[in-house]
């Protein structure tokens, strides 16, 4: 049983690898096609597709009262997102960052990242737990909904788009119908072998005698983000920054906006002891970080890669020795 993981594990990771390289040519193909920017595709089609597996484990876990695996899912992997997606990627290949993210685009994800730990460290106000409770997932929505005004606005008001129409019309790789085809096959692709890739990796745990603990935290939320890993990572080495950064930065916010907020809204709210403030303050710092990194030069160095890595190798040592 233990080969047969390991097969079914390398074959899925081998599927995620070629599936988020080609559906980066695609989306940035139909960013092209419709005359959008590409950093819209990244913040929407890419960022919904590549959190398709943590939306999936956190209505299972919340509908089953397995509240602490809803938070590590989404505390792990907007961690996991910046601290060690981002990192290496910068380490793979330097990202540069345009000045609209800077000014825009990662303040909407700290606001976000701020409602969601002002949200949860309800001890901080006096309460004998932290949890989440159906107003604040209301809140988290609602803030959602103005994500999805702002990048509205950004796509109707758009100055440059009749200089993208004449200049982006030569590059697309595929054609509009080809590009959503190729979209819609890739994400499958992808959200079915990120799937097949966290069970026989916790399968492959278990029959090791890996704790629960071990295999929540790295194994379940690293494996779910995976897509965003390879994705970033892909799309950095192919030049398409926008795709890279718009990317984490969308699918943090689906996360704690979506993914977190959508099931506790109809499942109803919840406390757990098990996450404390350290780890919604290494959440924060790590939305903080990438700001101003990206600020500092607007570019994502190798050496800010070292940094993010580094720090994220250091909660995770806290984590799995506290």
């Amino acid at each position: 049983m233990i080969i047969q993981h390991i097969i079914l594990l390398l074959i899925a990771l081998i599927t995620l690898v070629k599936s988020s390289d080609v559906f980066v040519d695609a989306a940035s193909s139909l960013a092209t096609r419709l005359r959008v920017p590409k950093m819209i595709i990244a913040l929407t089609i890419a960022a919904f597709g590549t959190c398709a597996p943590e939306l999936a484990i956190s209505f299972k876990s919340m509908s089953t009262g397995n509240y602490d695996m809803t938070l590590a899912n989404v505390i792990g992997s907007c961690v996991v997102n910046i601290l060690l997606v981002v990192g290496i990627a910068s380490i793979v290949a330097p990202i540069a960052v345009k000045e609209q993210t800077v000014k825009n685009e990662l303040p909407i994800l700290i606001a976000i990242t701020l409602a969601f730990f002002v949200a949860l460290n309800d001890t901080v106000f006096g309460a004998a737990q932290n949890g989440l409770s159906q107003f604040d997932a209301f809140v988290l929505l609602v803030l959602f909904a103005f994500f999805l005004l702002y990048l509205f606005i950004t796509v109707h008001f758009n100055k440059n788009h009749k200089r993208r129409k004449r200049q982006r019309r030569r590059h697309a790789k595929y054609t509009l119908g080809r590009s959503i085809l190729y979209i819609l096959i890739t994400l499958a692709l992808i959200a079915l072998a990120s799937d097949i890739a966290v069970d026989n990796a916790v399968h492959l745990a278990e029959e090791l005698h890996i704790s629960q603990k071990i295999i929540a935290m790295t194994i379940i939320v690293i494996g779910t983000s995976l897509p965003e890993l390879v994705m970033t990572v892909s799309a950095s080495k192919k030049g398409e920054h926008d795709l890279a950064v718009g990317n984490i930065i969308g699918t943090n916010i689906f996360n704690i906006c979506i993914v977190l907020g959508l099931p506790t809204l109809i499942f109803g709210g919840f406390t757990s002891a098990a996450f404390n403030i350290v780890d919604t303050i290494v959440v924060l710092l790590a939305a903080i970080m990438y700001y101003l990194c990206s600020r500092s030069s607007k570019r994502l160095t190798r050496v800010e890669g070292i940094m993010m890595v580094m720090i994220f190798a250091a909660y995770y040592t806290y984590i799995l020795t506290a």
